[in-house]
């Protein structure tokens, strides 16, 4: 019988970090591989799957290991409160890429151009799955896969496609770029196949991502206020197309 302490020094480093149940719960329901999964108090841990999670119940009871409360918070950069980590198998970025090639798309991909907030980007990634995007992709130098981000997405990478491209790589389709001078979304139909982009935080859409935009929105705002948070900006054009041209149900 293996130790799942030791599993877990084993495998950390080559393996996403899952923290908390929320993040256990969705990757288990989105088919994630989870070799090793630790709970300060098992049976709280199985209270809320029984409330919150009935559907993989029995697979976390299968799972959960009961460690003390010690151990488990020194396995974590930062203890959650449910008391649950896990550690799964990261999807394979050929089986990513493959997901984002595939045509004909019944839903658009989003791109983060160049992020750099860590929670924006999960948040960003939770939302994506909520709506039954093909994916999210982002340029520049931050991880999409980082343990900050997929806390911040409750898991649900393993819900939709997460990777990171250079701009030039990015899939094939007309891509609706998001900019203050750009036509106001609420006149436009976004086509499934959309690449829906969004700019940094800070800076906006990179010179390269503007060179490969089709057209340019802008999003409805009040005057002499400067920007929505990334994520805010994300819902609601996810909403726009889910209303629009695209499909009228989420999955």
């Amino acid at each position: 019988m293996t130790d799942p302490v030791s599993d877990w020094h084993r495998l950390a480093d080559s393996h996403v970090l899952l923290d908390g149940f929320h993040a256990l719960k969705h990757a288990v329901r989105f088919g994630a591989e989870v070799p090793v999964a630790l709970a300060a108090d098992r049976q709280a841990a199985l209270a809320l799957a029984d409330d919150l999670a009935p559907d993989v119940r029995d697979t976390l009871d299968a799972l959960l290991t009961e460690v003390p409360e010690t151990t488990y918070a020194a396995l974590v950069p930062r203890p959650h409160p449910t008391g649950v980590a896990a550690l799964a198998v990261r999807p394979s970025r050929a089986a990513r890429l493959a997901r984002l090639a595939h045509t004909p798309r019944t839903a658009p991909v989003v791109v983060l151009d160049n992020p750099r907030n860590l929670g924006n980007a999960g948040a960003v990634i939770r939302l994506a799955a909520g709506f039954g995007v093909t994916g999210v992709v982002t340029t520049g130098t931050l991880d999409p896969w980082h343990p900050t981000v997929v806390r911040g997405g409750a898991g649900l990478h393993f819900a939709t496609a997460v990777e990171r491209l250079a701009v030039f790589d990015l899939p094939a389709g007309p891509v609706f770029a998001l900019d203050p001078e750009g036509e106001d979304l609420r006149g436009v139909e976004l086509p499934d196949d959309a690449l829906l982009a969004f700019g940094s935080e800070r800076t906006g859409l990179s010179a390269d991502l503007r060179a490969r935009a089709d057209h340019l929105l802008s999003l409805p705002m009040r005057p002499q206020v400067s920007s929505y948070n990334l994520a805010t900006s994300v819902a609601m054009t996810l909403y726009h197309w889910s209303m629009t041209g695209g499909r009228r149900s989420v999955l």
